[in-house]
């Protein structure tokens, strides 16, 4: 992301004047999709792109907001008590709200914000945007108070509480916490975590984006969440003397044990989420044996539970997958929430130019578009830049 191109923006649109800038990473996750609201274990990073903004307070109680790249200017009060209707708009001000209810006395002022987070493509620009804004507001009007954790949940609440999705705290804590050249282990229920070095030697990581565009909100997300949530109530009932909050606390002699009380689709939905809870125990370990064919055989069943299990796939995403396959790739498999975005790529160095150029040249036949290809390089956290 150009600072500069920021500041020129700003400069035009509020008077010349200049403020402080901010910048938070998108996020790739190795393994663990929809694992984080089931309190099971994730294992993202952050990555080289993401949000950035430049922020003034203005003295008045009115926030004055221009999104760059969509060329939109919206306002409104720190207290207003509906919020902008922009959808974009709804991230900074339901940070603003959070924020204010860990006590920081947010105050007006003005932005002018840009990512280079491509949209829908899986890679988190909302939690970018959160987390970019939640450590501004915290540098300008909290004294640093509020904890990174803190923060993270702030980015959680806003998408619960203002923009309609019932995620889990995986993309906040990644955007927050991001260091370079290491991925995170995160227990998702006890907030605990590890950082792992990641230096794949020999491969290359690779994010491949389908061009099909996601809205999770409108999306069948939350419809999977509620599926985990009826077969966690069946084992309460069927185990009384257990107890479950979530999926993680099931093993699969007690998911098979309510099979006949749930939906067939709940009970093929969790299958999945039992399933990714121990690959992703499988993968930290195989890391720690520098083991990436273990991985990448992860990745795949990934992949197929997601798609035919968790049906969170889409055909096009199936085809990326496929090509994968095809051109020898060691772990390929969907990245984020799904209904599109792009699929992520473990791939030997000397097989990756003939497969970018084998996927783009038979995504594009197939769909009359190239795949957008983006090399994953692992970056830091939330942070002020000047």
């Amino acid at each position: 992301m150009d600072i500069e191109y920021v500041r020129s923006r700003f400069i035009k649109h509020f008077d010349g004047q200049t403020g402080n800038i901010y910048a938070s990473p998108g996020r790739i996750n190795l393994i663990g999709e929809h694992t984080d609201y089931n309190g099971g274990f994730v294992f993202p990073g952050a990555v080289d792109k993401g949000i950035m903004a430049e922020v003034r307070p203005n003295g008045t109680d009115t926030i004055m907001c221009y999104s760059i790249d969509l060329k939109d200017r919206v306002e409104f009060k720190v207290n207003d008590p509906q919020g902008p209707r922009a959808s974009w708009a709804r991230y900074i001000y339901g940070i603003v709200q959070e924020m204010k209810k860990l006590g920081v006395e947010v105050k007006g002022f003005n932005t002018a914000f840009a990512g280079d987070v491509p949209l829908g493509a899986g890679m988190s620009s909302s939690a970018a945007l959160e987390s970019c804004f939640a450590f501004a507001l915290n540098d300008l009007f909290g004294e640093n108070k509020v904890s990174k954790w803190d923060m993270s949940l702030a980015g959680q609440a806003t998408e619960h509480n203002y923009c309609g999705v019932n995620c889990g705290i995986m993309d906040q804590f990644a955007s927050v916490f991001g260091q370079e050249g290491k991925l995170m282990r995160l227990d998702c229920r006890s907030r605990e975590f590890e950082y792992f070095p990641f230096y794949p030697k020999g491969y290359k990581l690779v994010l491949l984006d389908s061009k099909v565009k996601h809205e999770l909100a409108s999306s069948a997300y939350n419809d999977r969440r509620k599926s985990c949530e009826n077969v966690v109530e069946a084992l309460q009932k069927k185990f009384p003397e257990k107890e479950f909050q979530t999926l993680r606390d099931a093993d699969w002699a007690e998911l098979d044990a309510v099979k006949a009380d749930v939906s067939a689709e709940d009970y093929k939905r969790a299958h999945y989420v039992l399933g990714e809870k121990d690959r992703v125990l499988a993968v930290c370990d195989a890391l720690t044996k520098d083991d990436y064919e273990t991985v990448g055989q992860k990745m795949y069943e990934t992949h197929e539970g997601l798609s035919r299990e968790y049906e969170v796939s889409c055909e096009e995403l199936d085809y990326l997958n496929e090509l994968a396959k095809a051109n020898g790739v060691t772990g390929s498999r969907i990245m984020g929430g799904g209904f599109g975005g792009c699929t992520i790529n473990l791939v030997k160095e000397e097989l990756y130019e003939q497969f970018i150029a084998d996927a783009k040249a038979k995504y594009a036949a197939k769909y009359n578009r190239e795949p957008a290809v983006y090399n994953v390089v692992i970056g830091n956290g939330s942070r002020k830049v000047c």
